[in-house]
């Protein structure tokens, strides 16, 4: 497959008033949910600050003086060379680092994470790609834009076109992407609706969105109890899992969900996840969660006979599935994806690129190619 050489694009937006995310923060700890400025312009993968679109760029110092809005010193040195910002879509705000040279690469993240999943394999994709590493809407640093009528603005859907919004602003209108649980289930939507954009994808634990509410077992109940009980009306599922201490939340959840333990975990790794794991970034987990059997569920029914056409690639962890689920990968996707390149079981749990990183720099480097 040759790819295209990535597309500059311009805009005529103009620059608007800088969002102040401690006042986003302040008012989302007090249960308002703040929308992200509107903004459009395009610039190129190393442009000069654009006031329209990056609103903050962080420093050296920013890490020393404001770890709580920037994450420590040793996150950022997970990332050395990337540039760490945040980006305004039509409707949020972008909390994202990207680095490196090469083709571009979006790698997104799933629930409970965000971008910093990807630390064990980005610096090295980074010698080959343009890596970009956001975090969705409602997740990590990014905002937490309203939910709308049946949590519209939480659907894949939406998380897609912020991704598209913000690869454009990097100044590219096509690349290849790689998604993790609900990063993977916003990779799956964005091939679906912006067929044009996304030239090769590969997929991470997950069978399409459709699939598994129409094939729902005692397994997957027990498994992915937290589908259901996120989707429950506000604020139930929010203060019960603000009542207790995050870390606690977060390594119960990656246990019951992983199947393998916490071994994999770093310390600077789940401190960033702690750091990130405010009620800004509960509400927005419960949100997207609540989104999956309504609005993500319309949406899906209607695009059930529609197969992705670009060449995919898809990984699972073997150990982190109940057994009929783990049988089913490959056959479900043949239905999903009109070029399935590949399939592989890996003998690991849920959390792919932390638990086997060397592996999934192998596959990803084998596969992304132009």
């Amino acid at each position: 497959m040759t790819e295209d050489v990535p597309e500059r694009v311009t805009s005529d937006a103009t620059a608007e008033p800088r969002l102040n995310r401690r006042d986003l923060f302040a008012a989302t700890a007090a249960g308002v949910a703040v929308s992200g400025a509107v903004g459009a312009t395009a610039v190129a993968q190393e442009p000069a600050r654009n006031a329209a679109t990056e609103m903050a760029i962080a420093t050296a110092e920013d890490y020393e003086r404001d770890p709580t809005r920037w994450g420590s010193p040793a996150v950022a040195a997970l990332f050395p060379s990337f540039r760490h910002l945040d980006m305004r879509t039509a409707g949020a705000v972008i909390r994202l680092r990207h680095g490196g040279s090469g083709p571009p690469l979006l790698l997104l993240h799933g629930n409970p994470q965000n971008h910093v999943c990807w630390h064990k394999v980005a610096a090295r994709l980074a010698q080959h790609y343009h890596v970009v590493l956001p975090d969705l809407r409602g997740y990590g640093d990014s905002s937490l834009p309203e939910p709308g009528p049946n949590h519209i603005n939480y659907t894949f859907r939406a998380m897609a076109q912020d991704m598209v919004e913000m690869m454009e602003q990097l100044g590219y209108r096509r690349y290849f992407v790689a998604g993790h649980d609900r990063g993977a289930r916003t990779a799956h939507r964005m091939a679906l609706d912006h067929a044009d954009r996304v030239t090769r994808i590969c997929l991470m634990d997950i069978v399409p969105t459709y699939h598994v509410w129409t094939h729902t077992t005692k397994n997957w109940a027990i498994g992915s109890w937290h589908w259901s009980f996120m989707a429950q009306p506000a604020p139930f599922p929010e203060q019960l899992i603000s009542a207790v201490p995050a870390e606690f939340f977060l390594k119960s959840r990656m246990v019951i969900r992983g199947g393998t333990g916490l071994g994999f975990l770093t310390q600077t790794a789940l401190d960033e996840y702690i750091r990130c794991y405010t009620l800004k970034t509960i509400t927005g987990s419960c949100h997207d969660f609540r989104a999956s059997p309504t609005s993500d569920f319309a949406i899906d029914a209607a695009d059930k006979d529609r197969q992705i056409a670009m060449p995919a690639l898809v990984l699972w962890g073997a150990r982190g599935q109940p057994p009929e689920r783990t049988g089913e990968f490959a056959e479900v996707w043949k239905t999903y994806a009109a070029n399935l390149v590949d399939t592989d079981a890996m003998p690991c749990g849920h959390y792919i690129a932390e638990e086997m990183p060397d592996h999934v720099y192998e596959r990803f480097v084998g596969f992304f190619k132009t």
